[in-house]
């Protein structure tokens, strides 16, 4: 699969070496407006990737200014033309929000997630994932179908070529919990266990026995990027949206929180036979 860009990651990286410039330069955002005759808020909003539109006009006016040579003129043309392009996502619009997963996911090497209700929406089965989309009620949705397609869609990040490196946290509650019928979960207790051979994923139970830890106010993902310019971004779900936080107090104590949980949980091998218990108490159950 052919590796996508992130049309945000790529803003963010924009305004980052433009930030970086200015501020080896010594100038104010009032400066670099002056001396570049380029507006100080369209340089504000460049900086913190709210510009979605970057003219070409403005990028050689600060390219100008800066002093910079045709390579790394070039390269913050590239930039920009890539932050314009759209992502497979953008096909979702409709269930997908403006600042979406997808869309960071695309350019993160490594997902850590820990999950204390549903099994990860990137190992979900089509079954599972409509159950979920349902939440237990008997009326049937259309949006669900196109629910369930965008979710898989999703999925085909962990098998494109130099795919992130993916390690779950997923809490004993999760596997126990019956999700649409039995037939259902021993499905995707199943593919769990498939999806575990991977070489670039990882996952790990947390017994329900460990008691108290640092993951009880629910689940998050964290996310790491190649490029040092692309600092990491912890994802917490809501009952409205996403919440993205970029604040390094806010990273320190989610690494913490998932070194925490990683730590208590069982090992790879321990937890698939931990999944594999609770598969065959389901298979017995539904004969």
């Amino acid at each position: 699969m052919h590796r996508p860009y992130s049309p945000t990651i790529r803003r963010r990286r924009l305004g980052f070496e433009l930030r970086r410039l200015r501020e080896e330069h010594g100038y104010t955002l009032d400066e670099a407006a002056k001396r570049s005759d380029v507006p100080r808020a369209t340089i504000g909003k460049i900086e913190t990737a709210e510009s979605r539109r970057t003219r070409a006009r403005d990028l050689d006016a600060l390219a100008d200014l800066y002093d910079l040579d045709e390579e790394s003129r070039a390269g913050l043309h590239q930039l920009s033309r890539e932050s314009k392009e759209k992502g497979w996502w953008s096909r979702y619009k409709d269930v997908f929000s403006e600042h979406t997963l997808p869309d960071f996911e695309a350019e993160a090497s490594a997902i850590r997630t820990y999950e204390a209700q549903v099994i990860p929406g990137l190992f979900q089965t089509p079954d599972y994932a409509e159950e979920i989309f349902k939440g237990g009620r008997a009326t049937e949705d259309p949006s669900i179908s196109r629910q369930v397609e965008a979710r898989l869609a999703r999925q085909q990040i962990l098998s494109r070529v130099n795919a992130p490196h993916m390690t779950a946290v997923i809490d004993e509650a999760v596997l126990l919990r019956l999700v649409g019928n039995r037939q259902v979960m021993i499905e995707q207790l199943e593919h769990l266990e498939h999806l575990a051979i991977r070489h670039n994923i990882d996952i790990q139970v947390l017994p329900l026995s460990s008691g108290a830890h640092l993951g009880m106010a629910g689940a998050f993902t964290i996310l790491d990027f190649p490029e040092p310019r692309d600092p990491t971004i912890v994802y917490v779900s809501t009952a409205a949206d996403g919440l993205y936080l970029e604040q390094e107090s806010d990273i320190k104590r989610y690494n913490m929180a998932f070194s925490n949980v990683q730590g208590i949980a069982l090992s790879s091998t321990a937890s698939m036979r931990s999944i594999a218990s609770v598969k065959a108490s389901m298979e017995g159950e539904q004969e």
